[in-house]
């Protein structure tokens, strides 16, 4: 199987056994389930990801590629350990989400759509999380943290700086 060595020969078998488990009939509507499944495999959907899975489906690279920008879920970038989310909708922003994002960007040195250098964070922006009761809101993995909590996230992430240190989770 031709693929690049960032990627194990593992990791494209454990996705082609996904795909092939699927009914032939349904082959061509099941495009977001591999993606979901492809990004739950390598991490992100890079372009080599997109071509195979276009193989695999006998689908358009352009059709995948299509698919995969337009959904916010997809990422054609690599996501840090821990991925951050902000919540940008109505309710979090004017309760002061920019001013969160803001502080994680600056603490972490980075921007949004961006990684840290070890890997660690990666954040993004979000339109809602459907959480308005907690607003503002932010995601780190399947974390919640909303309210009074997002006021000190340098606090809050290096939880998982040292977390990540001892080799558990949060």
């Amino acid at each position: 199987m031709a693929c690049n060595n960032s990627f194990k020969d593992e990791m494209y078998e454990e996705l082609k056994k996904f795909i092939e488990n699927i009914d032939v009939e349904e082959k061509q509507g099941a495009l977001i389930s591999v993606l979901h499944k492809g990004q739950e495999i390598f991490g992100y959907l890079p372009q080599e990801i997109q071509e195979f899975i276009a193989k695999e489906l006998d689908l358009p690279v352009a059709k995948v590629y299509g698919v995969v920008s337009f959904y916010h879920f997809f990422s054609m970038k690599p996501k840090g350990k821990y991925p951050i989310s902000v919540c940008m909708g109505t309710a979090c922003y004017v309760r002061g989400a920019e001013k969160v994002l803001n502080s994680i960007k600056n603490y972490l040195g980075i921007d949004v759509g961006e990684t840290t250098e070890d890997g660690l964070f990666s954040i993004d922006a979000l339109r809602c999380v459907g959480a308005c009761g907690l607003a503002p809101v932010v995601l780190i993995g399947k974390d919640v943290y909303g309210k009074e909590s997002v006021k000190d996230m340098k606090t809050i992430l290096e939880k998982y700086r040292k977390a990540n240190e001892h080799g558990g989770k949060n």
